[in-house]
C-alpha cells in the first residue's frame, strides 16, 4: 500500500527526507531498559526517551522540520499553544533566526509560559477558548507581513518530522515488534506508523489513549473519525483533543490497533517511571506506560508473539507542584482540568 495510492498527505520519502533536516538539531533520545517493567510486562520494554529532548518533548522534530521548509523570507511563525509546541516551535524558529509569536490562553500552567518565554518567544494572551485563540492568531498574522502559521499536528512538514522518532527507535533497537505510541491529535502516531510500516511492515504500531479521551479508539473501531463528544477531563492534557483530519487517514491505514487505559492507570505508571527508572515524565507519557502494563497488551503480546516492544516516552513537561498524585491523591476521574484546558495534543 503506498501513501500516494492512498492520498495521504505525507509520504515516506518525506520522513526520510526530513531526518536529514533533524539530524544534529535535535537530539538522538536514549532508549532505556527496565528489569522491573519487563517483569511487571511480562515482555522486554525498551523506552525510548523523547522527555529527554530539547524543549522537552518529541515535539521539536516536526517544529524543526516546519520551520526549515519555510520559504527564506519567511521571519515571522505564529501558533497558538499552551504546551509543548509552542515551546518547541519557539525553539526551532530561534535557532533559524526566526521570531516565534505564540498565543497564550490566560489560564496556560505557567511553567510552561515561561519556558516559552525563555526561549524567546513573543508571548500574546488571549482569552481561554478555542475562538479566542483563533481570532488572535489570525490577528497576529495579518500584522505580520511573510508570517506563516505553524499548527501543532494536523500539518504535513509536523507530521513528516515526527516520523524521524519511529525510524530512530528501528534503528537503536534490533528485532523489534511493535511499538506503543501515546494520541491525541495524531501527529506522532500516524509519522511514527507511516515510518515503520514502510521500512518494516512486520512491526506492530499500537495506539495509546485515555479512555476519557478515546475518541481515536472510537474511529479505529468505526473505521471513520469521530471525535469527543465534550471536553475530555483526563489528566494527560496532551492528549486531550480529537484526531486530526490529516493525521487519521494514515492512523486507519497504518496503526495495528489501539487499546485504551483508566486515569488510575496512567497515573500509577506516570509515578512508577519517576520512581523505578528515576525519569520525570508527563501524564501523557504515563498513557504508552499504562497501555503497556495493561492486561489488554499482555494478551495481544500472546496472541501475535511479541516479545520486544518499544514504548515512546513523548514529554517530559511536567509541573513539579502539581504532581497528579499529590493533586488527587484517590486517583479518580474528578480533576481540575482548567489550568491545561487549551492544550494542545499529541
Amino acid at each position: 500500500m503506498s501513501d500516494q495510492q492512498q492520498n495521504h498527505c505525507v509520504c515516506y520519502q518525506d520522513v526520510v527526507d526530513a531526518c536529514d533536516r533533524v539530524k544534529g538539531v535535535a537530539h538522538v533520545t536514549p532508549i532505556i531498559t527496565s528489569t522491573t517493567m519487563d517483569k511487571m510486562s511480562g515482555i522486554s520494554l525498551f523506552f525510548k526517551c523523547e522527555n529527554l529532548q530539547k524543549g522537552g518533548s518529541f515535539k521539536i522534530r516536526g517544529a524543526i522540520n516546519a520551520v526549515k521548509l519555510l520559504d527564506p523570507a519567511c521571519k515571522d511563525v505564529v501558533t497558538h499553544s499552551s504546551g509543548n509546541h509552542g515551546q518547541a516551535l519557539t525553539l526551532a524558529a530561534t535557532m533559524s533566526n526566526i521570531t516565534a509569536h505564540i498565543v497564550v490562553p490566560d489560564n496556560a500552567p505557567a511553567v510552561k509560559k515561561a519556558a516559552m518565554e525563555d526561549y524567546g518567544a513573543d508571548i500574546i494572551v488571549c482569552e481561554s477558548t478555542q475562538q479566542a485563540r483563533e481570532k488572535t492568531a489570525q490577528e497576529t498574522l495579518d500584522r505580520l507581513p511573510n508570517s506563516v502559521f505553524i499548527p501543532p499536528y494536523d500539518f504535513p512538514n509536523v507530521i513528516a518530522g515526527q516520523g524521524t522518532l519511529g525510524l530512530e527507535i528501528l534503528d537503536q533497537v534490533e528485532d523489534l515488534d511493535a511499538i506503543i505510541v501515546p494520541v491525541g491529535g495524531g501527529g506522532m502516531l500516524s509519522g511514527i506508523a507511516l515510518a515503520v510500516k514502510n521500512k518494516n511492515p512486520k512491526v506492530k504500531v499500537i495506539g495509546a489513549e485515555p479512555e476519557l479521551a478515546n475518541d481515536t479508539y472510537r474511529s479505529f473501531l468505526a473505521k471513520e473519525r469521530l471525535g469527543n463528544p465534550s471536553y475530555p477531563k483526563t489528566v494527560a492534557d496532551g492528549v486531550r483533543v480529537d484526531v486530526g483530519e490529516l493525521t487519521w487517514p494514515i492512523i486507519r491505514d497504518y496503526v495495528d490497533v489501539v487499546f485504551t487505559v483508566s486515569e488510575k492507570e496512567i497515573i500509577q505508571a506516570q509515578r512508577l517511571v519517576f520512581e523505578r527508572m528515576k525519569l520525570v515524565i508527563e501524564p501523557s507519557a504515563g498513557v504508552s506506560v499504562g497501555v503497556a502494563l495493561n492486561e489488554k497488551l499482555k494478551g495481544y503480546c500472546v496472541e501475535y508473539g511479541l516479545k520486544r516492544v518499544a514504548v515512546v516516552l513523548c514529554g517530559g513537561n511536567q509541573d513539579i507542584d502539581k504532581l497528579p498524585w499529590v493533586v488527587n491523591p484517590k486517583w479518580d476521574a474528578d480533576i481540575d482540568t482548567d489550568a491545561d484546558a487549551n492544550a494542545e495534543t499529541e
